[in-house]
């Protein structure tokens, strides 16, 4: 069996961030692969204590200091991976990409996962942002193959024989007949709209808090997320919630998420960047209306034009959140077929083992 030695995810399961969903979902797919995932020690909760047949742990050091947590932790496992050659050795997304021309001049060949570019996050001051663009240069320029989660990202970066478009994926889901989680919260079910991700500038939260306080016909908005480094953010969400809508969940998974996105009314990404994000996916296998932000991450997905409202602009939002809600309740059907996990599992492996 070929060892795949994966690095630049915090790791899974019970990790929150679109990476590690992408990762979980990604290689525990992967049944006749050795994955040697590595983890930062400082992120792992309870329930990352789930084995795998085929997955094997190591577990670094790290911390959470922002800008500095993944290049350390990176580090570390480039080191240990001197001493623990895979067969490839698989990166996610171009920040951790740095390394790639140090695994190069181990004699490993590296393939990226190119996820989002990160410069364009608001969280990130001018000279993390001019490093981020180094960084993209050198992981584009040594990684022996490319994998773009956005086709819009790679076709921004420029045609290259070594690059291919592969998305995110989602699983079957059912339904949760269950509430409990909601009475926890104060939620009522099939009364509030749902907002699903890390709470950091980038995902847009702000501009929804601000609709619902203008408009009187929502009711309820439930934020399934936490943040990253500090609360800043989140802070700043509280103040905008002058009317008290917005039930903050904190990070949510398994079937309390499950439980969420079964009875809301309906599901807004009002994201200002996104790779190709796998809440939109989950949202459609609900069979939720959708809403969302009209940027390239967006757009992967087929949706008709009135699911799509202006980035950054809270009047388009509260229009396109008013046409909803005139609208009768009815589940909605979305093609998924391109989004099997194990479809993208097979296509992915043939780019690590291409022979």
């Amino acid at each position: 069996m070929k060892t795949v030695a994966v690095i630049g995810t915090r790791g899974f399961p019970g990790i929150q961030g679109g990476v590690e969903a992408h990762s979980y979902h990604l290689y525990t797919h992967m049944d006749d692969v050795h994955v040697r995932l590595y983890r930062r020690r400082a992120y792992l909760t309870e329930q990352s204590s789930q084995s795998f047949p085929n997955i094997e742990y190591v577990d670094l050091p790290s911390t959470r200091i922002k800008g500095f947590e993944a290049v350390w932790h990176t580090l570390l496992s480039v080191l240990h991976i001197l001493f623990h050659r895979p067969d490839v050795v698989h990166i996610h997304n171009i920040g951790p990409g740095m390394f790639a021309p140090l695994v190069r001049l181990m004699g490993l060949p590296v393939v990226l996962t190119y996820h989002s570019p990160n410069y364009e996050h608001s969280k990130w001051n001018a000279p993390a942002r001019w490093l981020l663009r180094q960084c993209e240069r050198i992981s584009l320029h040594y990684s022996n193959r490319i994998i773009f989660v956005n086709r819009y990202q790679m076709e921004k970066c420029g045609a290259m024989d070594k690059s291919v478009f592969i998305p995110n994926g989602i699983d079957p889901v059912t339904r949760s007949d269950s509430t409990a989680f909601l009475e926890k919260h104060g939620i009522v079910a099939g009364g509030y709209l749902l907002a699903v991700g890390r709470l950091t500038p980038e995902k847009g939260f702000e501009y929804l808090v601000q609709a619902a306080n203008r408009l009187p016909q929502v009711a309820q908005v439930v934020i399934a997320g936490a943040s990253d480094h500090d609360s800043l953010y989140r802070e700043q969400l509280e103040r905008l919630d002058v009317n008290k809508k917005v039930v903050f969940t904190g990070f949510t998974t398994g079937e309390d998420l499950r439980q969420l996105y079964s009875h809301a009314r309906a599901f807004v990404l009002p994201s200002v960047n996104e790779g190709f994000p796998m809440v939109l996916l989950e949202a459609m296998a609900y069979g939720l209306p959708i809403l969302c932000s009209d940027i390239p991450g967006t757009r992967q997905v087929e949706l008709p034009e009135t699911d799509y409202f202006a980035v950054s602009d809270v009047d388009s939002l509260c229009a396109a959140i008013t046409r909803l809600l005139d609208s009768p309740v009815e589940a909605q059907h979305y093609d998924l077929e391109k989004y099997n996990w194990d479809t993208i599992a097979a296509a992915t492996r043939q780019q690590l083992f291409p022979h």
